[in-house]
């Protein structure tokens, strides 16, 4: 089999429909706990699915893959990118680099990630999204992690202006508990969550739903755990030539994001920007040039 952009459980869910019942009682087996379901036995893959042994084979080959074996070494290798560190990351691209200026590579990857990305949303559950964060009845939290907190801080002041009852979230600390004493049900908790995914940010999440939260994930490719408890979940591809995992597909996305509460709460938002900059006005914080 040839190697392709998507994930398997990417190419799982575009063939869930093809599926014959039992393959498709295989196919959620899978997703339950990808990628770790499908590293067993092909006897006890089947036990956890309640299926036989030749279902398996037959739905692995209607993947696109020779045979069992095959479908698991792609997901060892999927497993491998997935907890990579940084340095892992750059040595296995760098024996494969091309010979074009970086500059080209990068954008080149950029722009596959922003097509793959975008052809995975639904537009649906995108506006479903963006109603809620919109409803000024509900309060917004915000959260991010170790290198994800710069988009939930750059998610938050626009929020903020947008509307009112907004909060970050400092995730970093063990000072989220007391955040969470504020949640109530309905209200909506977006998270921003990407490989090597955060166990205390997995624990605020289960908590916030466990409390009538509504979750909203914005994630990678392989999915953050935090997927299980969401409303929302919004897969962004983050794999460019670079040690370093690209943030510009989950940015796109957010500020997407932005611009359509914008438009939705724009009554009440535009006298909001305005009392924002008069009191910028009054207090000199930027210069003007008049």
């Amino acid at each position: 089999m040839t190697t392709q952009p998507d994930t398997i459980a990417d190419i799982l869910r575009a063939s869930f429909q093809d599926l014959t019942r039992a393959e498709r009682q295989l196919a959620d087996s899978l997703l339950q706990n990808y990628p770790m379901s499908g590293l067993g036995s092909i006897t006890l893959v089947a036990q956890a699915a309640e299926v036989s042994t030749p279902t398996v084979v037959r739905m692995v080959q209607k993947l696109g893959f020779s045979g069992f074996p095959e479908f698991q070494r792609a997901l060892r290798g999927e497993l491998q990118a997935k907890i990579s560190d940084p340095i892992e990351k750059h040595d296995s691209w760098a024996e494969r680099a091309p010979t074009e200026h970086i500059l080209n590579r990068f954008t080149d990857a950029v722009t596959s990630n922003i097509r793959q990305t975008l052809a995975q949303i639904e537009t649906k559950e995108f506006d479903q999204c963006c109603d809620l964060l919109a409803d000024m009845e509900r309060a917004v939290y915000v959260v991010g992690g170790r290198i994800t907190r710069a988009m939930a801080d750059y998610f938050f002041l626009h929020m903020q202006v947008l509307r009112p009852n907004v909060t970050h979230i400092q995730s970093i600390s063990n000072a989220w508990p007391h955040y969470l004493l504020e949640v109530e049900e309905g209200d909506v908790v977006v998270i921003f969550d990407v490989r090597r995914y955060e166990t205390s940010t997995l624990r605020l999440a289960e908590m916030a739903a466990e409390k009538g939260a509504r979750i909203v994930l914005i994630t990678d490719q392989w999915q953050s755990p935090i997927e299980k408890v969401a409303t929302h979940t919004f897969s962004c591809r983050i794999v460019v030539p670079s040690a370093w995992d690209s943030s510009v597909v989950p940015m796109l996305l957010l500020e997407t994001v932005v611009a359509s509460v914008q438009e939705r709460t724009w009554e009440a938002t535009r006298p909001r920007m305005e009392a924002l900059e008069d009191m910028f006005d009054r207090t000199r914080f930027f210069r003007k040039f008049t």
